[in-house]
């Protein structure tokens, strides 16, 4: 049986490029049974949907402006979600907080990268925060999602160091490029085990 992905975006969508990549380089299919079997997004005009198509990745569009609770999203989101019948749910990118009952629905299945050496900085403006603090080092997790913001099982980190003239957007693209090695890597672990 396949063990079919789905990776949820709301923007460029380069840790699903990322993670696409490493399946295809991987043979992610003939060594896993598992492929990428979709890229669902919350924004129409997010970049990584035209890569995901072209890659031949199934596409879907859930605009959480057309919905009036968190609640009804989610709801038709998983909808979405479930018609691929995923063995995990992946978030690379995707910028919405999710309902308890929807992380439930998906708990052990669901995965998410964090642009920080957690439980140090959850939420946003991550880099700032850790240049502010006066931090050596920052880095990226890997966690499995649950009910607490940036709280799950820590799956695997990648450190870097925070260097003395680091502005946010620095410390943040030496971040991301971790993320890119760290998040793929984390999945395949996953589904070799």
């Amino acid at each position: 049986m396949t063990k079919n992905i789905v990776i949820l975006i709301s923007g460029a969508g380069t840790n699903m490029r990322a993670i696409a990549e490493a399946a295809r380089i991987g043979r992610w299919e003939q060594r896993h049974g598992a492929r990428i079997a979709a890229v669902i997004s919350n924004k129409d005009e997010a970049a990584g949907l035209a890569y995901a198509r072209e890659q031949g990745i199934a596409t879907a569009v859930v605009r959480h402006r057309d919905f009036a609770t968190r609640e009804a999203f989610d709801e038709q989101l998983a909808a979405a979600i479930d018609v691929h019948a995923p063995a995990l749910v992946v978030l690379a990118g995707f910028m919405r907080i999710l309902t308890v009952g929807f992380v439930e629905r998906y708990a052990g299945r669901l995965i998410n990268v964090h642009p920080s050496l957690l439980p140090a900085f959850p939420g946003l403006d991550t880099h700032q925060r850790a240049i502010d603090a006066g931090c050596k080092f920052a880095g990226v997790t890997v966690h499995q999602v649950t009910a607490q913001l940036d709280h799950g099982p820590i799956l695997a980190q990648a450190v870097v160091p925070v260097l003395p003239q680091d502005t946010a957007p620095a410390l943040a693209a030496r971040v991301q490029s971790q993320e890119h090695l760290v998040y793929p890597s984390a999945i395949e672990r996953l589904l070799a085990a």
